[in-house]
């Protein structure tokens, strides 16, 4: 019976990323694992070199196939030891008498964990670099691109694009900043035996580990049970989580902006794309929207993750299962998300017609905090100034005047500011603070940074 796909992450949500973490691509890593085990036991004198040549040799995909190993799987239920055996018969002479000398089935399989995580959280650092990229853009090209910030789902002062943009390259740069950290703990393996004793391996335990994982580019752990412990891999997990986290968050402030009242900013839209099957007009921000679905896919995975710290005594295998699902999903769901966000990015539409009708929608109440400043360097206290401007915004609200037309009729107002001081101070565009000097030299800061 043919294959039919059950998990979106085969067809919908596929990326790159999945190729690390294929059923083949796991049987070549444990395979590499297992030639290298056997060149340093050739090295240590502990099998001849012809029978590790002859492992090493046949140590790959060329010789051991899926299909094989699947079988003997079958049989004897164990996918390590299927490997073995598999790659047992292809060995000729005496060679596969030396294969998995000394190992557990941990050693491989945590040593070639090591090196598919590693891989992976590269690729990651890539595509957020190529996000990060395009953040950095767009800051640049609206970095006095001024708009209404919101507190509270609330109009609160004038920002800029180019602010917004800013604060979530920023929490790129810190993710990446996780990345690196990560990748550094991340990068262990283990040659250590049943138990982490290195018993079978004799005297020569210490130096065989670490030349063993010199071979492969990993650090030895310098004590381990029968696994590389769990909180280094929960560690990769919740990175991945807090990721997907930031992306989501981006997503969310896409889906709010396009909202039919608010309309300033847009997801791209194809012109053949369609937003509901029986509502023509509507426009759905269904690609932030799904970012926003797997990033909760991404947390829900710090779960498991987190409870596999906690294994009895020298081990159980309650993380083995879960494993086989988590990394793959958070790194394939995760990379699939960035390079949906930065798509989106790429092609985000503005209307600045709205942004500029936003921006003065509360008829000029959202720079109460500038006349009320104002009023206490001309004499009035900032408190009885505060109370002013507040009963100014909620008579301007419930009589849908400019606030600067209730202000005029305040004698205390109308003694200290002009009719023209008054239509200067209300300018949204002229109360920004260092919104373009912080992105400008964040801008800078992040292009040194990252050599961009």
């Amino acid at each position: 019976m043919s294959h039919k796909f059950v998990h979106p992450i085969e067809t919908r949500y596929r990326t790159e990323m999945a190729e690390l973490f294929t059923e083949e691509k796991k049987l070549e890593s444990w395979l590499k694992v297992e030639g290298v085990l056997a060149k340093v036991h050739a090295k240590f004198g502990n099998l001849p070199q012809e029978e590790a040549e002859e492992i090493n040799k046949k140590a790959n995909l060329k010789y051991v196939k899926l299909e094989r190993v699947k079988e003997i799987d079958r049989e004897i239920h164990h996918d390590l030891m299927a490997m073995i055996k598999a790659l047992t018969e292809q060995c000729e002479g005496d060679a596969g008498k030396y294969i998995h000398l000394g190992a557990t089935s941990y050693d491989i399989e945590d040593t070639a964990l090591a090196l598919q995580i590693k891989e992976a959280l590269k690729n990651i650092k890539e595509s957020l670099l190529i996000l990060l990229k395009e953040l950095i853009s767009l800051m640049d090209e609206n970095k006095d691109t001024v708009c209404i910030g919101r507190t509270h789902g609330q109009h609160a002062l004038p920002t800029t694009y180019g602010m917004r943009f800013g604060v979530w390259a920023y929490e790129i740069n810190r993710h990446l900043d996780r990345l690196n950290e990560v990748i550094e703990r991340i990068s262990y393996g283990k040659m250590s035996g049943a138990i982490g004793t290195m018993a079978s391996f004799g005297d020569y335990g210490i130096e065989l580990q670490k030349e063993v994982m010199k071979e492969l580019d990993l650090n030895p752990v310098l004590i381990a049970n029968q696994i590389v412990q769990r909180d280094r891999h929960a560690e990769v997990i919740l990175l991945t989580s807090l990721i997907g986290q930031t992306l989501a968050k981006i997503a969310t402030e896409f889906r709010i902006l396009q909202r039919t009242e608010i309309s300033e900013m847009f997801e791209p839209f194809k012109k053949a794309q369609v937003g509901s099957s029986t509502m023509p007009q509507k426009r759905n921000p269904h690609k932030s929207e799904r970012i926003c679905s797997l990033a909760r896919i991404l947390k829900s995975n710090v779960i498991p993750a987190l409870d596999n710290i906690i294994l009895e005594d020298e081990r159980d295998i309650t993380n083995s299962a879960n494993e086989r699902i988590i990394f793959a999903e958070n790194f394939i769901f995760l990379d699939f998300m960035i390079k949906q966000l930065t798509n989106n990015l790429k092609g985000i539409e503005f209307d600045m017609n709205k942004i500029e009708e936003n921006l003065n929608l509360t008829k000029g109440a959202c720079l109460s905090e500038k006349i009320m400043v104002k009023l206490v360097a001309r004499g009035i206290g900032r408190q009885e100034g505060h109370e002013i401007l507040r009963q100014s915004a909620i008579i301007s609200k419930k009589e849908d005047r400019l606030i600067k037309d209730i202000l005029l009729e305040n004698n205390k107002i109308r003694d200290k500011f002009t009719k023209e001081e008054l239509d200067e101070l209300l300018d949204p565009h002229k109360y920004i603070g260092k919104a373009i000097v912080q992105t400008e030299d964040l801008i800078k800061f992040l292009k040194n940074k990252f050599d961009f």
